[in-house]
């Protein structure tokens, strides 16, 4: 297929310039591939949880799987919105996240926990130099919607690390 040809099927209007839109769609789409990748850790985690504590790290981990899930469409239609696009696989997911998957067939809760908070921390890294592409093109509304996202990120960074505390 022409790729110029599918370009201006795929065209949105906007004001940033085919720079902004090149560089803030590509911050975005490595950042969707890491929120599925963390999405889907959380979720493997929330399914294979097991110990004393399941019940409440069961839920803690579906919650946050939720809210991580919930994401993933604000940011891809962000990056069409722009005039940019995104995601098309899980192949391409592969390619681009920066979480690292665990395919380990079990992994203690309190390993598990401490694992997820690690990966929430690398993703309020990846928000942070995603909002650093979009201040220095002043696409303020990527920049507004990362800034809710980064305080969701550590919030649930915070609620797994204080889970992971031990009394010392």
């Amino acid at each position: 297929m022409n790729t110029a040809n599918t370009r201006s099927k795929l065209h949105t209007h906007t004001n940033l310039s085919e720079e902004a839109t090149r560089d803030i769609s590509a911050a975005l789409s490595a950042l969707l591939a890491d929120v599925f990748a963390l999405y889907l850790k959380t979720k493997n985690f929330h399914w294979h949880m097991s110990g004393p504590h399941f019940r409440d790290y069961h839920l803690l981990l579906d919650e946050q799987g939720e809210q991580i899930f919930d994401m993933t469409d604000p940011i891809a239609e962000r990056a069409r919105k722009i005039g940019g696009n995104t995601l098309r696989s899980i192949g391409h997911i592969a390619k681009l996240q920066r979480i690292p998957d665990n395919d380990a067939e079990y992994v203690d809760a309190q390993d598990m926990l401490a694992e997820l908070a690690d990966d929430n921390l690398k993703l309020a890294a990846e928000i942070r130099a995603t909002h650093d592409v979009c201040d220095e093109y002043g696409d303020l509304a990527t920049a507004s919607l990362l800034e809710n996202w980064l305080d969701e990120t550590e919030r649930r960074t915070w609620f797994l690390f204080e889970s992971t505390r031990t009394n010392r």
